[in-house]
């Protein structure tokens, strides 16, 4: 074996493989060499930003005027001049990495400048507000506050070797706090500076060559910049645009890009280069990870108290499973074709049980971490430094915070490897392979033979495929990449949201969440800059805290298995209309009678798993969030027998129907009824019960009474509600929430809900919505004294709420925030106008 000599940087790399076919081998470089570039570069960059600072001091609000008013040609043209042959896509750098091959790369990239400048591209840069941004930004914030941001931009071009840094041993480059052209970009000596191994270690320093790097890469972003300021300005004289004869204007304000108007995920990650470092936002986690907890207990709620949308969730899962794929020879699956579709309805029902009790524990752990991190970062407050480490309670928070994000991303991803090949708008593209046994469950999928994709199909199965094999190629492009170019391609193709079905558009949101949760622990800079190297020797303690903390969750994954297996899936199938649910029709005996059976068949269905999970898991259920959600004394609304509707009217006019009046407890098997709701809710909630148990023995439901509307009895579904205001809404708005909160009768039929008039009465009663990525939007609370967040998926592709699922969100603003439609009453102006 060939002695390897530390000293020498070239003997060291051979040794690692570096060569002709292996690991590309750096140049070598001195430290002479490195400080003679620096300061060159250090110098430019800093009379650069001077020159941009003041140019915008002057004309910042002529700039983005100017700017908006162009024709994108026309921004485009002064763009290529300022930087000819600017790539012309967003994330030209992942084009690349596309296109080209780890051979490709190691023997010279084609592409460097699409990998040093991925946010110099045309697409981004000629709509009318990136650039103001990027000015804005470049312009009043100094160099060393972009350097790690700037390091982190060339990360893909970097991990892939299409950029192999300079080397050089025993130094650190010094960016940090650092404000002057002479400071900038230091080169420090281990042996001169005791701490400045550890800067490196840190993350506080980068070494030598990747801080040559970022060098480059602001002095030709800088000078960019004020090239394009001079052209915007091509009225004033070069020599003149920073004299006294063009004085200091006050700063206008900065506008971000929307998505249909608000807010959006996809469109403040695409803008996210252009404007500052951002820093770990916890509050923001916090809203989100509460809205997606609410929503993981809401689809529980629903699954156990809507019988057509249990039917609907298990059909949507069914229409997403491989088994659905024909093989090679065009043949359907054996339990098809050996009518055996017992087998697959048990695997179904199966999956949607496990994962919806899953994605309640998941988000319950993450809420209650990201909880914990904040007091951390309350506590710590004081002595939390750039220039200091972090204190190791707080360290070891956010790195096991950081693992429990890593594994809850595989969730989505594997729900992507199976579901995405079969979800009907992508499966004519993939075959199966032949397999003759109906009960087994392993099944190849591969493209179907003589398959010619477009550009947009290409992309995007390129990208999902990415996330389902989760190997070699993800790591390097960063799973926060994927999902974004996964979202913006979404976002800005129409054909792209066509081929993504309604349930994978849901998946990708979740994964979107998981990884907004990534990206805000990266944003911690500089300490996450040394997040991989400080888990090195807390990897296992955090992997073994995570088996034992999770332990618990494998119970519920065997909700539907054992001896109960088999009927279980016997009163869950959705077949001979098991759960047929005529909610959106007129009341009728027929009608009413068939959404008691469903009912009654879903009940029995639920008390069956619930007998199931606790003979399985007994006490070790008392860990789980489901245990303490199905303890609460929320309470499921039930259909009353039908009563003829001329039996109760007031002034000659018939009265509604309650459908509501009977409730019963969300799991009979968590709560007992006659000590936990009356010590919980008080005698008067425990008597309201009772009475409503009574008319449903005897198959009558009781009117409202001293003057309770249907719509005023909602208020308490199981507790006594707060007293909530009168909102005053405009005429659109005010339909909408009478269709959320729709009270049946015998003469009417409720109608759609177009999305857009559900986000315009959303924004009308305070909310402030944001589009995250997939279908979920999420809806924050501003005028009025709530905190939760609640997060809604637009319908999809379809743009329209049928009543099924209108009805489900007025059910979840009730549950969230004691919402009911008599609240909502048409504004004096509007009454005036009518």
């Amino acid at each position: 074996m060939a002695t390897v000599d530390y000293n020498d940087p070239a003997s060291m790399f051979r040794a690692m493989g570096a060569g002709p076919g292996h690991l590309p081998f750096p140049e070598i470089i001195s430290p002479d060499q490195v400080r003679r570039q620096s300061k060159q570069s250090s110098a430019q960059i800093f009379s650069d930003w001077k020159l941009l600072n003041d140019i915008l001091d002057r004309h910042e609000a002529t700039i983005q005027k100017r700017w908006a008013k162009k024709t994108k040609n026309q921004r485009v043209e002064i763009l290529l001049t300022a930087w000819p042959k600017m790539s012309a896509t967003h994330r030209p750098d992942f084009a690349a990495f596309r296109r080209e091959d780890m051979q490709d790369r190691e023997a010279g990239t084609k592409f460097r400048e699409a990998y040093m400048w991925p946010y110099i591209n045309l697409e981004d840069l000629s709509k009318p507000k990136t650039l103001p941004l990027f000015l804005h930004a470049r312009s009043r914030n100094a160099p060393d506050v972009f350097a790690l941001a700037d390091s982190n931009a060339v990360h893909l071009g970097i991990v892939s070797k299409a950029i192999v840094p300079k080397f050089m041993n025993d130094y650190t480059m010094v960016f940090n706090n650092r404000k002057t052209a002479e400071s900038y970009g230091e080169l420090i000596a281990w042996d001169d500076n005791e701490d400045a191994f550890s800067w490196l270690m840190s993350g506080q320093g980068v070494q030598p060559g990747e801080g040559l790097i970022i060098l480059e890469m602001q002095q030709h972003t800088l000078s960019f910049l004020v090239d394009c300021c001079v052209r915007i300005m091509h009225d004033v004289p070069a020599d003149k645009i920073t004299s006294d004869e063009c004085p200091v204007q006050p700063r206008p304000e900065l506008v971000s890009e929307t998505a249909e108007g608000f807010a959006s995920l996809a469109v403040l990650a695409a803008e996210a280069p252009y404007r500052s470092p951002a820093n770990m936002d916890l509050a923001r986690l916090e809203s989100l990870f509460t809205a997606k907890v609410g929503a993981a207990e809401d689809h529980i709620w629903s699954l156990r108290e809507d019988p057509s949308y249990f039917a609907e969730a298990l059909l949507e899962f069914r229409e997403h499973r491989q088994e659905m794929i024909k093989d090679w020879n065009g043949r359907e699956h054996p339990l098809f074709r050996q009518n055996r579709q017992d087998i697959l309805w048990q695997r179904i029902i199966g999956n949607v049980v496990a994962s919806a009790l899953l994605e309640l524990e998941v988000w319950t752990e993450l809420l209650s971490q990201v909880k914990e991190l904040q007091g951390l970062q309350t506590k710590y407050a004081a002595v939390i430094s750039p220039d200091e480490t972090l204190p190791g309670e707080y360290l070891d928070a956010l790195l096991k915070f950081q693992h429990y994000l890593n594994q809850a991303s595989k969730g989505p991803m594997g729900v992507l490897k199976q579901a995405a090949v079969a979800s009907p708008p992508l499966r004519p593209h993939f075959v199966r392979e032949p397999v003759e046994s109906p009960a087994t469950t392993k099944i190849g999928v591969s493209t179907k033979p003589g398959t010619k994709l477009d550009n947009i199909e290409e992309q995007l199965l390129w990208l999902l495929r990415l996330l389902w094999e989760d190997g070699h190629q993800l790591f390097l492009a960063g799973l926060t990449t994927v999902v974004d170019e996964l979202g913006r391609l979404m976002q800005s193709e129409k054909k792209a949201r066509k081929l993504v079905s309604s349930f994978i558009a849901e998946v990708i949101g979740d994964l979107t969440i998981v990884t907004e949760g990534i990206r805000q622990v990266k944003m911690y800079q500089p300490w996450a800059q040394s997040f991989e190297e400080q888990l090195v020797d807390k990897e296992d303690g955090i992997k073994r805290e995570y088996a034992q903390r999770t332990m618990h969750w494998s119970h519920l994954l065997q909700a539907t298995g054992g001896r109960e297996q088999t009927r279980i899936t016997m009163l869950g199938t959705p077949e001979q209309g098991r759960f047929y649910y005529p909610i959106e029709k007129r009341r009728t005996k027929d009608n009413v009678e068939a959404m008691r059976e469903a009912e009654k068949n879903l009940d029995i269905f639920w008390k069956t798993v619930d007998q199931s999970l606790r003979s399985k898991a007994g006490d070790k259920l008392d860990q789980t969030a489901l245990r303490k959600l199905l303890s609460q004394p929320r309470i499921l609304q039930r259909t009353p027998a039908w009563v003829q509707p001329e039996t109760y009217t007031t002034g000659g006019e018939k009265a509604a129907t309650d459908v509501d009046a009977i409730r019963k407890p969300l799991s009979d098997l968590y709560l007992d009824l006659g000590q936990g709701v009356e010590s919980t809710t008080g005698r008067k909630v425990l008597h309201d019960r009772k009475s409503t148990a009574k008319a449903k023995k005897q198959g009558v439901s009781s009117p409202p009474s001293n003057g309770v509307t249907a719509d005023s009895a909602k208020i308490a579904p199981g507790a006594v509600a707060d007293q909530q205001p009168i909102l005053p809404v405009d005429a659109r708005a005010l339909k909408v929430f009478r269709t959320l909160f729709y009270t049946p009768s015998v003469t009417a039929t409720p109608g759609e809900v177009v999305w857009t008039d559900f986000l315009h009465a959303m924004v009308s009663t305070g909310f402030v919505p944001q589009k995250l990525y997939g279908s979920v939007w999420q809806f924050s609370l501003t005028k009025l004294d709530v905190e939760r967040s609640i997060q809604f998926h637009e319908p999809h592709p379809a743009g329209k709420l049928p009543y099924r699922t209108a009805r489900r969100f007025g059910r979840r603003l009730e549950r969230a925030y004691g919402w009911f439609g008599g609240m909502f009453v048409l504004k004096e102006k509007d009454l005036d106008s009518n």
